[in-house]
């Protein structure tokens, strides 16, 4: 049969000869058919064990029958929020409402709810009461024990009570879908699924609930904050699939929501046949209308090679999702997917990126993880590298070497970026020299965060000295290849254990490096992070330990203005940070102030200035 996208609608469902789908899966996003996009592996992977599937996208949850167009499914409902919490897809950390949706064809913004997959398995409810309902994705995975909500200030309830829904998937849900399509499948009764690794039930009954760790109350969780930070951490280290226990959170009327431990990596093998599936590699034609699909663009033509992350910042949900230890497609899997590319008619002959989360990270920490998994309460690059990593670039290497040698590629660029502590613990620079000889075009993002060790700390990042080296090698190497590449590093302001010294710490590091960012990414407390934790509590959950906290809009954005004290628009904010801070020797004329004397028409004189 002819490959072509799921069913949206009744009529392709009919066209197909299907009288009931298996599953219905409801989405935040726009139906791209690519495997950037969480519906599109889950789907194709249902299709390809036999299952049908159809799509709805972005139903109009005013209206109860949008969710009901194939009518009820022989097995289940399937709902995820899209590829992003759709709080964060909706709002700055500002709290303000963004204007686009990248994830919504022509990238309009208010095609889908907040708290997406709260409404719509809401919305199903209403209409079929009995019908399964399975919830998965970033929000759902994100929100499944009881976390802090920081667009309502509050300590929610896990997503699983909220949204109606019978059983959530969390992390990635490959294991856990086709466990739970082969239970319902046998017959078994969704209320008697509680087996299977990777999701999160909900019983009354707490006798049936073995081996597992009772966390706090929801209660205790929801009044104390040192108990929150308590409950945070117990779930923080058991997010591995190997040592993670089974948690369970009691909630009022005796109802316990059980977290099974998390499904196993993928292997190799099983990572390349899901890239494999048979993904049409765009959006629906139905979008094309209004032009598409924005974040299509993106990745359109970009190479997944990894998934998992062990740099372990604090201020990253990874952890939390896809986990710690690295899972890597082959190198034979990922030259297929290119010469695919290639042939598009669209491909100009760059493909624009090679990685994952991390770009430079091809395979576990270390050898233990691949038997054993990570080590609960230590982590791989901070504070120092672990004795045992195994840094080594030679796999990437050979990639990016076969991928660069295709018949009608141009250029192969890094864009998901790399993590130079990581790059600096290989004792072998070969990996350094290739990518300023063939994977940079003018400038190489990196993400150092900060500068201020106390700030880097509390990210869980390696210490200044550490990036300040991998700055010197990067400007050695290139003037050694005669090229002239520079570094644009991310920073971010606010953070937990940021006081406005630190803030003009980093202020005067970018003064010496003659650079000012055009953007500043403002520390934004998404759903089940460290760093999170730390912005609700005041509280290190690591250690339980105070940490100063800048939740003031107005310190914020003193903190967010030094970063760019060279704006004009930001010469007051950047005054009154540094009279506040006590440094008020940067207000001045020599060559390390960050600012000059404005004249005062407030106290009617005159401020003398020098003439040059």
């Amino acid at each position: 049969m002819e490959q072509e996208f799921l069913p949206i609608c009744r009529e392709d469902m009919r066209r197909r000869g299907i009288t009931q789908l298996d599953f219905v899966y409801v989405i935040g996003d726009a139906y791209v058919d690519h495997p950037s996009f969480g519906h599109a592996i889950i789907s194709r992977l249902l299709e390809a064990h036999g299952y049908t599937v159809g799509i709805i996208s972005q139903p109009d949850w005013k209206q109860k029958g949008s969710i009901a167009i194939y009518g009820e499914p022989r097995l289940a409902f399937l709902i995820s929020g899209g590829n992003m919490d759709s709080m964060v897809n909706h709002y700055s950390v500002s709290k303000r409402r963004r204007e686009q949706d990248a994830f919504t064809s022509g990238g309009v913004m208010g095609k889908r709810p907040d708290y997406a997959t709260i409404v719509y398995g809401n919305l199903i409810r209403q209409t079929f009461k009995e019908t399964p309902i399975l919830i998965g994705g970033v929000e759902a995975s994100l929100r499944r024990l009881a976390h802090y909500d920081y667009w309502s200030n509050k300590v929610k309830r896990s997503i699983l009570l909220d949204s109606g829904a019978d059983i959530l998937m969390y992390g990635m849900g490959e294991r856990s879908v086709l466990g739970l399509a082969e239970a319902l499948d046998s017959g078994i009764a969704v209320g008697d699924i509680s087996f299977v690794e990777g999701t999160v039930y909900k019983t009354r009954k707490k006798e049936d609930i073995y081996d597992a760790i009772f966390l706090p109350k929801f209660e205790e969780v929801q009044q104390k904050k040192k108990t929150y930070a308590q409950s945070f951490y117990l779930q923080y280290c058991n997010t591995d699939p190997y040592s993670g226990k089974r948690l369970a959170e009691e909630y009022p009327n005796q109802v316990y929501v059980v977290q099974n431990p998390p499904s196993k990596p993928l292997s190799q093998q099983e990572l390349d046949d899901v890239y494999e599936l048979p993904y049409m590699r765009g959006c629906h034609p139905s979008y094309g209308p209004l032009g598409g699909v924005p974040a299509i663009s993106e990745v359109k033509f970009s190479l997944t090679s990894n998934r998992g992350c062990f740099g372990g910042c604090n201020f990253c949900a990874l952890t939390f999702h896809q986990g710690r230890i690295v899972q890597a497609r082959s190198q034979e899997s990922l030259v297929k997917e290119a010469k695919a590319l290639i042939k598009d008619k669209d491909f100009k002959g760059y493909i624009h990126d090679v990685g994952g989360p991390t770009a430079n990270f091809r395979f576990p920490a270390c050898n233990k993880q691949r038997t054993d998994g990570v080590c609960a309460k230590k982590q791989c690059l901070f504070p120092e590298p672990c004795k045992n990593l195994k840094a080594d670039h030679k796999d990437y290497l050979s990639l990016l070497k076969k991928l660069r040698g295709l018949p009608g590629v141009k250029k192969v660029f890094i864009r998901s970026g790399i993590r130079f502590d990581y790059l600096l613990a290989d004792p072998d620079r070969t990996f350094l020299k290739e990518l300023c000889r063939h994977h940079v075009s003018g400038q190489l993002k990196v993400a150092p965060e900060h500068i201020s060790d106390q700030v880097l700390r509390y990210m869980g990042k390696p210490k200044a000295a550490v990036y300040h080296k991998f700055v010197g090698e990067y400007e050695a190497m290139n003037k050694k290849l005669g090229k002239k590449q520079y570094l644009v590093p991310y920073l971010m302001s606010s953070h937990p254990g940021s006081r406005l010294q630190e803030a003009v710490e980093l202020a005067e590091f970018l003064r010496d490096l003659g650079y000012m960012p055009e953007q500043v990414q403002d520390f934004y407390p998404t759903p089940s992070t460290i760093s999170t934790c730390m912005y609700y509590t005041g509280l290190d959950p690591r250690t339980m330990e105070p940490v100063y906290v800048a939740k003031n809009p107005h310190e914020k954005a003193m903190q967010r203005a030094l970063i760019q004290y060279r704006n004009p628009k930001n010469y007051s904010l950047v005054k009154e940070a540094l009279l506040k801070s006590g440094r008020k020797d940067l207000i001045g004329f020599g060559k390390g102030c960050l600012i000059k004397p404005r004249e005062d028409h407030s106290s009617g004189s005159r401020t003398k200035r020098r003439r040059k």
